[in-house]
């Protein structure tokens, strides 16, 4: 039976977390969206408010469903603001020991009945329910960015998900708008353990010195209609995010065709992350991106 979500707690104000409060309060969901700065609350609520009026823009929504979906939307530094919410979703970094101290305070003030879900990209939903306190109540429900454009949300059970759990955030997730993709519970998923070899490889191209950086986009873009080159798409990613991702994947499937190309490190360890750094495998500092090697 599944239960009945009014009331939706988001844990992080992010690029990930704003989307999925933005899509909630569109859908007429209430939204508390919570982070530990207040910053970037304020400048998660600025970006909401920015995509919402794009929206208007584009005729996609009406003014007065920007108004409302705003009124929607609380912001909430302390997790105990989100104790009467009948689903939270966590939107943390890719790091488990972060989200794991997350959930053990989550649960602490969380009613019994609330569900608990994680948008991770790659970690072991499992392994993340088993640090509750409610591990039938928990399930991976991960969004794909930009939120608001992407049709697509893979939900991942764990061993303990009950059915009415996957039901209730099947129904939630149809509620939004989105299709819904049912992944086993194995490191990435669906959509990234495909995705980020692909970018991991395009990298590898780029140190091996096949092709460069406008090469290797163009090669893609044109050659197989990708609607953004991998190289570009990694720097949208994030590259810590993609470094992340591949780890998980090399050290759950302990298949070497899943190492992590040297030159991604390097650039991780630059601080090169892309987009959100000014640079990545493009410089975006100037009018136009330029590549960077």
């Amino acid at each position: 039976m599944a239960a009945v979500i009014k009331k939706v707690g988001v844990i992080g104000a992010g690029q990930m977390g704003n989307g999925i409060a933005h899509v909630a309060a569109l859908a007429g969901f209430d939204v508390v969206l919570n982070d530990v700065s207040a910053d970037r609350l304020k400048s998660g609520m600025a970006t909401i408010n920015g995509n919402l009026a794009r929206q208007v823009s584009k005729k996609v929504v009406t003014e007065d469903d920007k108004a409302k979906a705003i009124a929607r939307i609380k912001l909430a530094e302390k997790l105990d603001d989100l104790a009467d919410c009948d689903l939270v979703i966590e939107t943390a970094v890719e790091k488990e020991e972060v989200k794991r101290k997350i959930f053990h305070e989550l649960c602490a003030v969380l009613k019994p009945e609330a569900i608990v879900a994680s948008d991770t990209s790659s970690i072991s939903i499992t392994r993340l329910a088993a640090a509750t306190d409610r591990p039938e109540r928990f399930i991976g429900v991960h969004f794909m960015n930009p939120v608001p454009l992407m049709e697509l949300v893979e939900l991942i059970r764990g061993i303990a998900t009950d059915d009415s759990t996957f039901e209730t955030a099947k129904e939630f997730v149809g509620k939004l708008g989105k299709q819904v993709a049912v992944s086993e519970d194995f490191p990435a998923f669906i959509v990234n353990r495909i995705l980020l070899p692909m970018i991991n490889e395009a990298i590898y191209t780029l140190y091996e010195g096949v092709g460069n950086v406008e090469a290797i986009d163009a090669a893609m873009k044109l050659g197989a209609h990708h609607p953004m080159g991998p190289l570009e798409l990694a720097d949208f990613i994030g590259l810590d995010t993609c470094l992340s991702i591949m780890q998980v994947l090399h050290e759950g499937l302990a298949d070497s065709k899943y190492r992590p190309c040297p030159l991604l490190v390097k650039y991780v360890e630059a601080g090169w992350l892309g987009r959100k750094t000014q640079r990545g495998f493009y410089d975006y500092r100037g009018a136009k991106p330029v590549p960077t090697r």
